[in-house]
């Protein structure tokens, strides 16, 4: 594995550029997948804060993707000596809002590649460092992380780090197969974990259809916007603990410090594990 490792290391630093304009049916499409009911947005209009994994399609060929889905490209992580990929997390920081009709750029290079032995067997970080710009100069940074995992064992997990008991906003969703279809079109994803039943269940070996992180992630950022509509987001960072299966309850929960400027969030799953971990901060 460790020659793979260096041959993978070679992709750090290697640069991709891709263009977008910011539509509005992109985003009012993402709006109705979570049941909002708002107008159509107008020329112009802001854009939610981390909603951009809807625009910046990748358009590989279907015949090149690879039996999960997936396409081995610089976005996705080029292939890895292991096999099962999994998001991580990210760490979003905020400059300014797209706007419907801007024309945005992104550009997105591999960070590092960091291979780490875990609980459940050998496993392989990567960071991929992403700027998206607009007609107004950069409007944000994200750095996302994805780890590469071992076939499944069929060995038991580790538990998992409980939710808290409460907290001062909260709210509970669950996201149906129409809904992680809906989630998976709009963001061009075709990894099958997401939409295939028989796939994950019966090559995969998890119990059911997962929820997208950034879909979970979504949600949190929901549950900020709802709580405070008037703050002005500025960073955004979380970590992928846990599962979430299709048809099952995630409490969102979230937790404002007393000065206004920050805010804890989870989402704990139907076990009552800790799925996502995140912080937000307020201008």
């Amino acid at each position: 594995m460790a020659d793979a490792i260096e041959e993978y290391r070679k992709f750090i630093g290697q640069k991709t550029v891709s263009e977008d304009v910011v539509t509005a049916s992109q985003v009012h499409r993402l709006t109705a997948t979570i049941n909002r009911d708002d107008p159509i947005p107008s020329q112009g209009d802001p854009v939610p804060p981390g909603w951009h994994s809807i625009f910046f399609p990748r358009l590989n060929l279907t015949k090149d993707l690879s039996p999960d889905g997936m396409s081995f490209d610089i976005e996705n992580g080029p292939p890895s000596p292991l096999p099962r990929r999994m998001y991580a997390g990210n760490n979003m920081r905020f400059h300014q809002p797209f706007r419907i009709g801007d024309h945005v750029t992104k550009e997105l290079s591999i960070a590092s590649v960091t291979p780490k032995e875990g609980r459940s067997g050998k496993l392989v970080f990567v960071t991929i460092g992403v700027k998206i710009s607009g007609p107004n100069g950069l409007i944000m940074e994200d750095d996302q992380n994805l780890v590469y995992r071992e076939e499944d064992t069929g060995q038991t997990p580790p538990p998992g780090e409980p939710g808290p008991e409460d907290a001062t906003w909260k709210r509970t969703v669950t996201t149906d197969p129409v809904m992680l279809f809906r989630f998976s079109a709009c963001t061009f994803n075709p990894h099958r974990i997401h939409y295939d039943a028989p796939y994950v269940t019966d090559v995969e070996n998890y119990p059911a259809l997962i929820v997208h992180g950034p879909f979970t992630a979504v949600w949190l950022l929901e549950l900020v916007r709802n709580n405070a509509p008037d703050a002005t987001l500025t960073s955004f960072a979380m970590q992928a603990r846990a599962p979430v299966y299709v048809d099952t309850p995630l409490t969102l929960m979230g937790e404002p410090a007393a000065d206004g400027k920050s805010c804890q969030l989870w989402a704990v799953n139907s076990d009552g594990v800790i799925a996502m971990k995140a912080s937000a901060e307020f201008a």
